[in-house]
């Protein structure tokens, strides 16, 4: 019996204010935040701050969540799963880290289009339903 291949992957709400960074994912033709595959070896807070900074160039601060539990890493907000074609089960690893009012967004190859949106703005947003579920938590959270 074969196991099924598992895809390890982080997303990051990049925040700042009452507004997150979403991008439009040149292959998949959608709203997303951040994110990508964790690399051998790394943790999913280190993947997270590798992925947003190769993405955007920014660098985020991962706080500690209020009411976090003892050992969950600083901006973890949930996890979700989805099978992904070939890749099999994709696990992913769900952040928000604060940034700068003022920080500017320089694009890798994966996307063209980013946009800074609000909750109104995510409510209307083309994306799917855990896409906009996790923007609500991610400007909501609370940290220490």
């Amino acid at each position: 019996m074969t196991a099924e291949r598992r895809a390890f992957s982080v997303a990051i709400y990049a925040r700042r204010g009452k507004q997150v960074l979403v991008i439009e994912h040149l292959r998949l033709k959608t709203w997303l935040p951040i994110g990508g595959e964790l690399e051998a070896g790394e943790t999913p807070l280190e993947a997270a701050r590798r992925e947003l900074l190769e993405e955007t160039g920014i660098v985020g601060t991962f706080r500690n969540l209020g009411g976090a539990l003892d050992g969950v890493p600083p901006g973890l907000i949930g996890y979700e799963e989805h099978p992904a074609g070939t890749k099999g089960m994709h696990m992913n690893f769900v952040f928000v880290a604060e940034v700068a009012a003022n920080v500017d967004v320089v694009p890798n190859d994966e996307f063209g289009a980013w946009r800074w949106v609000d909750r109104a703005e995510l409510d209307a947003l083309d994306s799917p339903l855990n896409v906009r579920q996790f923007g609500y938590v991610a400007l909501d959270a609370v940290f220490d």
